[in-house]
Formats: structure tokens, C-alpha cells, sequence
């Protein structure tokens, strides 16, 4: 039996509706009807976050997490857990927009082009000149044929290959260009063409792309091959953040029916976006880029080439490939010329992509002498422990905490959260910063791991992670989720409510710190090493950039090694990408990285999990390993 879906949403006049059978979701019924509902947590009904409310009709509720008896009875219902079993009228409140400023080539400091490169020598890309005999009554040599002589009595190629795709152009470009123009190929055994267009200067820009897939954000490099210079940035948030926020509620979502397909697409529609908005700004075509090199995690590579993830969350935790194939532009979707090649840059594991291995490349791990520790902090939170000698690598699944999810009123970094917090240790108010400058509306990553260093310092919270319920203010009370701290009163706020830090959000955050924390720790044990022992730690991620030391160290997330140690290098992954895609050397060198890393599964044995559990408290069972957090604390 079929049943008729209406949706009403904020500011729209004209209701949407779809006809779905009975069993089906309303996330289902919401996709048919073209409305949009943001599912962070892959459709598992752990977020909360597709929260709508049924005006007319009743819908079968397989879960109410996350819900209130009060909300319950204001008719809400997760969408992703909500059963259609009749006609039914659903109100979709206002979907979170992703509003803050990422980085452009306008505010983007300049990317230095590496040392000695040079087009002719360090790119496997040529572009050539040719002019062609027309063909005639008397030669009546087909127009491959005819370029291939051409290309052969000229340039000595004496083996080139074409797609079909191509051939299908062929004709008509020779003839529109009066059989003058530039053959752009890929200098191989045999050679592979490219593209074929109207005869250009020898030094007129060539263009490719670096582009790093990250789980939150996409960040896009528009390169000229010739010069080798960035000539335009642009970031966006992955199209996939609103089927999943970490890659475990994506590869989730993914198995589910038309899931792949989805995402597959969400991720290319980000791409081409930003393609779109780089090229602009060099008044170029999406079409004049002939290469491309991507990086990503695994299972953002896997869902990039639509190849299924599913025994990446699976013991053994297998990929289906670890050195994908380079592919043609046109076989995944994306706006480039469409025999451009796509170069894929390899990963080691499930759980250590070609982000890692780009950013090994990019830090100059590989080839130091001293030892040196690199950290990827975000969800999946990536560690390397080596030198030029040798390379080990894991993972840890720190979860989306620092993103802002899983917390009350956590919120990524977007206009409005509050990323800076200070308490006073007498009053104990808080003064906060704010992205954008104005109101309130909830909490990022940053400002969380603030929040926490702030309340155990000045004795809001005990090492424990629980709220001092004595301490002489009314910012610390009982509420609706349990004990909280109020960071800021309802009419500070923009959105009208107490923006709290509860109990709850507190442990999800110290099982985060607590992950990051025990991978790099039983990283160097394996290896026989103490963490003093390390010369260099190395922080990558666009979400380290905007970590205070200070307080990341005293809620036990950094070891507390001398500051000069540290090393913030923002996003290695884009920058390893870059590298790869200029130089064939720097290729071969990323794919080195990859064959040396060795990589340890953390949950094979007890290890992890006692070191995990030793980390759940602040700064740390052993506040030895934390001697200025511990005179800190005695101030």
C-alpha cells in the first residue's frame, strides 16, 4: 500500500509531497520529494540531528534517542528512524547551514613553487604543435591515422593511443582548427592523448588540479603545470557531512539502498563546485584541466572511484585497494577535460589513506634524521612515528567530538561558535571569542578543548571529567541532561537558549583526547620509544591549526613536551597532493611512503584499550607524564 508524504517547510509556501510505500522512512520519502534532511550520523539515529516534527498522521518511531518525552509529545520524530504506515503532514525545521568563510586564494597565503622544478623535466604532461596535410581526393589517410604521422615525423612518438571519447572529437576539432592545434598527451610507453585543441602558445597556462577529499572539508588547488604556481584556492564542506559526519555513519550509509550511488555523486557535485569557482577566477573552463591528483582518507577514495567500503568497518578491516588506478576524468563525474587523468594517490590501510601518506610527503618525515611524530588530529585521528630509516603508522577512532558533534551544543566551526573560552579564577565567568564576532549559537572544536583545560584548572571539574557542584556559582547547576556549566545565559545567545557543557559532553570529549592520546603512545612502545624521546611533533589537519598548546596539553590530548617541539603545518595533505601532481619524482616518492609504512592495528590486543582507559581523565592517571599541568594545578 502506498501513502502520501507532505512536507512543510520554514519560509516555503508550497508544501512537497512524495507517494511512498508502506515501511518506507521518511528520510526515503524526504529525498523523493526533494527535501532536504541532514543525517550526520549516516541514518543510525544516534545524532538527533533529523529531528522533525508530524503535524498530521502517526509514523511508527523504531527509535526515540535523543528525543524528550516533552519533544515526544510535540510530535517530533528522527526522520531516519521513522516508519511511514499511512498518510502522514511532517513539519522539517531549518536545516544547519555550513556559514563560515573557508580558505580562498583571496585570504590564502602563497604557495611556494618547489625548488627547481621545471615543466619540461619534472612533468609526465606535453603539449605539442602540430600541423597537419588536410586530407585530399588524392590522400585519403583517416584523420587518426594522419595525426599519428604527424605526431611521429615531428615529435618521434612512435606509440600513441586514444579513447574513444576522444576519437568521437576528433574530426571535428582538426577541421574547425584548419588541422592546426596543440595535442596535450601523457608521456608513457605508448604515449596516451589527452586532448587535442585549438593551436595554443607554448607557454599559455596548463592546467591541473590538487584536490584533498577530507571527511569534513574539500579543499581545491588550481595549479599551472607550466609554471607550476597555485594560481586560485577554494575550500568547501564535503556535500557527503549531511549522510554521515565520520566515516563509519558513511560507509553505513553507503550500504544502504542507492547509498554509494549518493555519495558517490555528493562528493563530485563538491569538486565540480569548486572547480567551477577556481577557474572563474583565472578566467578558465573546468575543461582546460588535464590532470588532477586526489588524496583522502580510504574510504573517501572508495566512495570518490564508487568502489564499496563495506569491509573497511569490517574485521579484518580490509580495502578493496590500497593503489588505485589512475582513471579518466569523465568515468566518475567530474566537469575536467574528459580524458583527464585522475590520479588517486595511495594509502596504506583502511584507516591510513593517501591523506597521511601526502602528508608524510609534505612534513619531509621521510627523509629526517631525528625522530619525529606526525598527527592528523580529526575524527579518524592518523599517527606516523619514524624517520628517513623507517615508518610506522595507525589509527584511532577519536570520533566527531571535535567537530562539534555529540555535544549539546556543539556545532562545527562555523559563524557563531564560540572557539576561544578564558574562566576567571575567582568569579569563575567565562569570557569566550566568537567566530564571526557576534552571538553565540554553540561550540566548536577548539573552543571545546578550551572550555574543558579552562573548567579543570580553575576546579570546575574534577580529573575525573565531574562537575564540582559546590563551586560558589550558578553557572554550574543540574540540568535537563544532568550536571552542566553555562557558558553563556539565553539572552547572550543568538539563539535564545543557555549554550551548556554537560556531563555527557565531557566524557565524549575525553574518550576523544583519550584515543588520540593512547595511539601515539603505544605507537612509540611498540617501537620501544618514550615520548621524550621524539624530536619533532608534527600537527596536521586544518582542525590543528587552531589548537592552543597550552590547553590541548593540559587536558591530556599533546604530550607535555617543550612548545618548540610542536609544529603546525595546517593541511599536509593538500600539500603532499600538490607535490605529487607537479613532480614524477615526488610521485614516486609518495608511493615509496606507502610500501614503507608499517602499519599496527591497535585493537589486536589490550594495549590500546589499557592505555585508552588510563587517558579518560585529565590531564591523565599519571599526572607524572603532565609535570606542567601538575604546577599548574599546585598555583
Amino acid at each position: 500500500m502506498n501513502h502520501t508524504v507532505t512536507f512543510t517547510l520554514p519560509n516555503t509556501l508550497q508544501p512537497l509531497s512524495a507517494t511512498v510505500p508502506t515501511g518506507a522512512l521518511l528520510t526515503d520519502a524526504a529525498h523523493q520529494a526533494g527535501v532536504e534532511i541532514g543525517q550526520p550520523c549516516g541514518g543510525q539515529g544516534r545524532c538527533g540531528r533529523c529531528a522533525v516534527q508530524v503535524l498530521q498522521g502517526k509514523v511508527r518511531r523504531r527509535s526515540t534517542l535523543r528525543l524528550s518525552p516533552e519533544a515526544l509529545a510535540q510530535g517530533l520524530a528522527l526522520a531516519c528512524q521513522s516508519v511511514v504506515e499511512e498518510d502522514v503532514a511532517v513539519f522539517v525545521p531549518q536545516q544547519e547551514k555550513l556559514e563560515r568563510n573557508l580558505t580562498t586564494d583571496r585570504i590564502a597565503s602563497a604557495v611556494q613553487v618547489p625548488e627547481g622544478y621545471a615543466f619540461a623535466w619534472s612533468q609526465s604532461i606535453r603539449r605539442v604543435a602540430v600541423t597537419l596535410s588536410p586530407p585530399s581526393m588524392d590522400d585519403q589517410t583517416d584523420d587518426w591515422s594522419r595525426l599519428q604521422t604527424a605526431l611521429r615525423s615531428r615529435h618521434k612518438l612512435e606509440k600513441v593511443t586514444v579513447s574513444l571519447s576522444l576519437l568521437r572529437r576528433l574530426g571535428e576539432r582538426l577541421r574547425a582548427n584548419d588541422w592546426q592545434v596543440s595535442v596535450i598527451y601523457n608521456q608513457a610507453d605508448p604515449s596516451h592523448i589527452l586532448d587535442v585543441r585549438p593551436l595554443e602558445d607554448p607557454n599559455a597556462p596548463l592546467y591541473a588540479a590538487a584536490i584533498d577529499i577530507g571527511t569534513t572539508t574539500i579543499t581545491f588547488w588550481l595549479v599551472d603545470l607550466i609554471t607550476g604556481q597555485v594560481v586560485a584556492q577554494a575550500a568547501e564542506y564535503n556535500g557527503q557531512i549531511a549522510r554521515g559526519e565520520d566515516v563509519i555513519s558513511r560507509i553505513i550509509y553507503a550500504s544502504k539502498n542507492g547509498g554509494q550511488e549518493e555519495l558517490q555523486a555528493r562528493v563530485v557535485e563538491t569538486i565540480n563546485h569548486l572547480c567551477e569557482i577556481a577557474c572563474k577566477r583565472v578566467h578558465a573552463h573546468p575543461q582546460e584541466i588535464i590532470k588532477a591528483a586526489i588524496a583522502g582518507n580510504s574510504t573517501m577514495i572508495h566512495l570518490l572511484l564508487g568502489i564499496p567500503a563495506t569491509s573497511i568497518r569490517l574485521s579484518p578491516f580490509i580495502t578493496t585497494v590500497n593503489h588505485p588506478p589512475a582513471v579518466a576524468a569523465h568515468e566518475i563525474g567530474l566537469h575536467f577535460c574528459p580524458d583527464a587523468v585522475i590520479d588517486c594517490l595511495p594509502g596504506v590501510a583502511s584507516y591510513v589513506g593517501a591523506d597521511i601518506t601526502a602528508g608524510v610527503l609534505a612534513s619531509g618525515l621521510d627523509t629526517t634524521e631525528d625522530i619525529a611524530l606526525f598527527i592528523d588530529v580529526g575524527t579518524n585521528g592518523e599517527i606516523v612515528l619514524g624517520n628517513r630509516d623507517w615508518l610506522v603508522a595507525c589509527a584511532c577512532s577519536a570520533g566527531p567530538a571535535f567537530e562539534g558533534a555529540g555535544v549539546v551544543h556543539g556545532m562545527r566551526a562555523t559563524t557563531g561558535a564560540i572557539e576561544e573560552v578564558w574562566i576567571d579564577g575567582q568569579t569563575y565567568e567565562p569570557t569566550v571569542r566568537v567566530i564571526g564576532g557576534g552571538r553565540p549559537r554553540g561550540i566548536c572544536g577548539s573552543g571545546l578543548i578550551a572550555l574543558i583545560a579552562e573548567m579543570f584548572v580553575t576546579g570546575i571539574l574534577d580529573k575525573a571529567g565531574n562537575l564540582n557542584l559546590t563551586v560558589p556559582t550558578k553557572r554550574v547547576r543540574q540540568g535537563e541532561h544532568g550536571s552542566e556549566y553555562v557558558v553563556a545565559w539565553a539572552d547572550e545567545t543568538e539563539t535564545g537558549h543557555d549554550i551548556v557543557i554537560t556531563r555527557v559532553d565531557i566524557d565524549n570529549l575525553l574518550r576523544a583526547k583519550a584515543a588520540i592520546y593512547a595511539g601515539f603512545t603505544v605507537l612509540a612502545e611498540q617501537v620501544g620509544l618514550t615520548l621524550k624521546e621524539v624530536q619533532h611533533m608534527i600537527i596536521g589537519g586544518s582542525f590543528g591549526q587552531y589548537l592552543n598548546i597550552e590547553k590541548a596539553i593540559q587536558i591530556g590530548l599533546l604530550p607535555d613536551l617543550p612548545w618548540e617541539k610542536f609544529k603546525f603545518l595546517g593541511n599536509t595533505s593538500i600539500k603532499g597532493t600538490y607535490l605529487a601532481l607537479l613532480d614524477a619524482e615526488q610521485r614516486t616518492r609518495i608511493a615509496e611512503i606507502a610500501r614503507r609504512m608499517t602499519y599496527i592495528e591497535l585493537s589486536a590486543d589490550n594495549t590500546f584499550y589499557e592505555a585508552f582507559t588510563s587517558a579518560l581523565f585529565l590531564p591523565h592517571t599519571d599526572l607524572s607524564r603532565f609535570p606542567s599541568v601538575e604546577t599548574a594545578l599546585v598555583k
